[in-house]
């Protein structure tokens, strides 16, 4: 049987957006991650608290959040291409600025302000985009997308740490800010919302294509609740304080898990092999959640990855040699991999994808705002205990929380 042209321009083209959407995740988050790796040029230069600098990421984390409600929504009606080119613009401005940087009014307004708008496209835009174009194996190219994440946290950091050795911080900020800004600018081009759009854009009239199953692409994108009537479903509000609860715990861990291990005297290097291992793994979570999801639903990734997270944080609590640090990175990488996996197509599940991008935006905006918070409260007890054992208990508690919420939250068919 003879596939007809259509269907073979639609499947070549779904392999160039899971390609530019993997991109986008790699370019955005990698440049985020990185900025890590300026905190002690940046306290070296103005004598700036850890605390202080630290509170810049999380101001972009949360602007990242609050803006990504705003994309999402856009995104569903115009499509990810210009909000994209529009995101690069501010990425890649934001954080060149930071050469420019000199006091701590600059640092939240250029770095939490401009370059946080920028990144809130990153994950809404490729996600919601990934989303829409696959059905049957969405779980599997979310998966791959997300990959990408994992791969920009490890390479752009390096990259970092190699421009700032050979040309000063400064530098360091101009280069990767116009490289992530043309490269998520060259990327954007090769976007469009869904199939439907992408064959309104190869002929001067669209024309109406019969569905096509095959390679899990989906022409047609008006399934699913609308925006509206989502908002008064218990459903969302259930998952958004899931993932908000869920998200504190995430993000402490990965910005307390060095210092813990480093309080314990493991060596500089060998602690922040602990984060790399976390890195490292995730990326495996991260596509075995998503070829699962395709089989079994995405709650029953988020319950395996809940109940994974519980038992690395029970763990935690009681490790206090160097194997065992890493022993719980192995299982808390795989379950760090599979939530970021599940979220996006969890929404759909609900759903579906009529208004993917403005539901998912605010699922995300929750997630941030958790994120932002989680670890300044972490190390307010940790200042207040003079230990982590207090913070790491209080840890299990929220988790276990956010697992009940998502035990409660039903993901069949409406009534």
């Amino acid at each position: 049987m003879t596939v007809p042209r259509a269907r073979r321009s639609r499947d070549s083209y779904g392999h160039i957006i899971t390609a530019a959407c993997f991109s986008i995740q790699a370019v955005g988050v990698g440049t985020y991650i990185s900025f890590g790796v300026f905190f002690t040029p940046l306290m070296e230069a103005f004598d700036w608290s850890r605390a202080a600098i630290a509170g810049a990421s999380s101001a972009a984390f949360f602007i990242t959040g609050l803006f990504g409600m705003m994309v999402g929504r856009l995104n569903d009606r115009i499509g990810p291409r210009l909000l994209m080119s529009i995101a690069a613009v501010f990425l890649g401005l934001g954080f060149a600025l930071m050469s420019q940087v000199s006091t701590l009014l600059q640092l939240y307004l250029v770095f939490g302000l401009v370059f946080g708008i920028g990144l809130s496209a990153v994950d809404v835009i490729a996600l919601t985009t990934i989303a829409r174009w696959f059905s049957g194996n969405r779980g599997k190219m979310t998966g791959i997308v997300k990959v990408g994440t994992g791969a920009g946290q490890f390479f752009i950091p390096i990259l970092a740490s190699v421009l700032i050795a050979a040309f000063g911080y400064q530098t360091a900020f101009i280069i990767l800010g116009f490289a992530a800004f043309a490269l998520l600018m060259a990327i954007a081009q090769f976007l469009y919302r869904d199939p439907d759009i992408y064959d309104a854009g190869q002929a001067e009239t669209a024309v109406p294509v019969a569905p096509v199953s095959g390679a899990g692409i989906r022409p047609v994108q008006t399934a699913g609740i609308d925006y509206s009537l989502a908002l008064k479903s218990p459903r969302l509000w259930l998952l958004c304080l899931s993932n908000l609860l869920l998200v504190f715990c995430l993000m402490s861990i990965m910005l307390h898990i060095v210092p813990y291990a480093r309080d314990m005297g493991i060596p500089p290097h060998r602690a922040a092999g602990i984060l790399a291992t976390i890195g490292a793994v995730s990326m495996a979570g991260r596509f075995a959640g998503g070829l699962l999801i395709d089989r079994t639903g995405s709650k029953r990734i988020m319950i395996l990855s809940f109940i994974l997270l519980l038992l690395a944080l029970f763990w935690l609590t009681r490790a206090d040699t160097l194997w065992e640090l890493y022993a719980f990175a192995t299982v808390y990488g795989i379950a760090h991999g599979g939530f970021f996996t599940a979220i996006s197509p969890i929404v759909a599940e609900l759903f579906g994808i009529r208004s993917h991008g403005g539901l998912f935006g605010i699922v995300v905006c929750f997630g941030t705002t958790g994120g932002a918070l989680g670890p300044f409260v972490t190390g307010l007890m940790f200042d207040r205990f003079l230990n982590y054992a207090f913070a790491f208990s209080a840890l299990i508690l929220i988790a276990a929380i956010a697992f009940v919420l998502m035990l409660c939250l039903k993901t069949g068919p409406r009534a």
